[in-house]
Formats: C-alpha cells, structure tokens, sequence
C-alpha cells in the first residue's frame, strides 16, 4: 500500500482548550497497532491562536502541526497579518497556501498565493499549494485549464532544490464544505495532471491530495486513485473518530 498524506483543517474552528483535548484524545486512539508510520503522514491545522496548545498536547511526532495561512513579509504595518516566521517559531512544520476559502472569500489571487508559497519554502516551511475551479468553470469545461494557470503561476521561479518541501492539494471550490465531491475518477484526473504538471516543471514527483468534502465514507475509493496521495480534510476533521476512520478504512483496501 501507498503511504498517504492525513490533513486536517480546522479552519475557524477549535478553541485552544478543545485543541488539546482533541490532540489528547488522538494520541490515545493511535497508541498500539493502530498506527503505522509507513502508511500514514498525519497533520493538523489548527487556527493560529489554537497552535501552541496544540503543540504543545502532542509528544514529539507521528503527528505535526501546520498553519492555514501566512503573509508573505517578514514584518511592518500589516494588522491581522502572521508572517511565515511566526508560524515556524510556533512548531508548524506545515503552512496551507492559497486555500479556496482565502482566494474566494479573501480576494486572494494568483499572484497572492505565489508569493505567500514562495516566503513559506523560503522559511524553511513545507508549503501545501491549494487550487481547484468554480463549479462554472467546471462546467464550462476549463477545469484543467484553470489548473494549469494557479499552477503555472504558483511554479514560477521556484527553486528545484525548494520543491522537494512542496505538496499539492486538489480541492474543486463547488466541493468546499457543500457536502458534495468529485467523483473518483475526476479527482484522479485532476490530480494525475498536476502530479504530471509538477513532475515536467521540477523532474520530481510531488504528492497531491484531494479535498472536498473527505469523509469517512467517500474517502476509501477516493485514496484508492493511482495518483490521489492524500486528503485534505475539514469538517470530518473536527472529531477524532471521523477523521481516523478515513485512514482505518484505508487501512482496509
């Protein structure tokens, strides 16, 4: 079996205490056999007030801890703003980079996103690349070509060596948090291109994962997808059973 990639978002979600009781609660479950390191690369990205708590609930790996978003300055006049440092400093490992939510209901545009996963690799930070389509796009028939551009313009200049700290996520914007997904064979498609995409751009293979709507139900033959590597997930993310359910049903193919 492949080793796939367990992501989970938060996003507004978790308040410190809940954070490290989740995290608690986690550790327990995957004490034992449960957990294989060689199956499964588990992160958590928790909002950044919730961080250190979370952090600080975990002992040293299997699990690590990532941040939703970073600015792409090091410091000045930006209120509401964390820079990539910060993020570092506060044990993230991991740093979400253009994230649908940020680029639809933030404004956040392609050129945005590029110099936000610029600054992360830079800072020594793993940077998971967000892209997808609107589903008018989808059904216009552009999804690739909507693919090709975030990816063109988030590959732009980055260094060869700088790629190997990069993941990709596939996550089509009509499945964010609508309870619906792409079928398996769309997102195998979608993440067969990228995966393709990344490999012509930096002669290396890039994992992608896939999310949209990832549950416990959906997931096994959504991870059974040659190409799909991983999953990105949200709600189900939210509460230890559902989110470890996805890698137990994995566990299973």
């Amino acid at each position: 079996m492949k080793k796939i990639y367990l992501f989970g978002n938060w996003k507004m979600n978790m308040l410190p205490d809940e954070g490290a009781d989740y995290c608690r609660s986690l550790e327990r479950r995957m004490t034992g056999s449960f957990y294989s390191a060689d199956l499964v690369n588990i992160c958590l990205f928790p909002p950044f007030l919730t961080i250190p708590a979370t952090a600080a609930a975990l002992p040293e790996g299997p699990v690590s801890i990532g941040a939703q978003d970073g600015f792409f300055e090091d410091r000045g006049a930006f209120t509401g703003a964390v820079s990539m440092d910060m993020v570092r400093e506060a044990g993230c490992a991991c740093v979400l980079v253009g994230h649908s939510e940020r680029r639809h209901i933030f404004g956040e545009t392609d050129e945005i996103v590029a110099k936000k996963m610029h600054k992360a690799l830079s800072t020594g930070l793993t940077a998971v690349l967000c892209f997808g389509e609107t589903l008018e796009e989808r059904e216009a028939g552009r999804t690739l070509a909507v693919v090709e551009e975030q990816l063109s313009s988030a590959f732009k200049d980055v260094p060869h060596e700088k790629a190997v700290r990069m993941i990709l996520a596939y996550e089509p914007v009509w499945a964010i948090g609508t309870g619906r997904n792409a079928t398996p064979g769309d997102a195998q498609e979608v993440c067969s291109y990228s995966a393709e995409r990344a490999e012509k751009e930096f002669g290396i293979k890039i994992p992608v994962l896939y999310g949209g709507s990832v549950n416990e139900i959906n997931s096994r033959e959504l991870l059974s997808q040659s190409d799909i590597s991983g999953a990105l997930v949200g709600g189900a993310s939210l509460k230890v059973e559902s989110f470890l359910a996805i890698y137990e049903n994995y566990r299973k193919l």
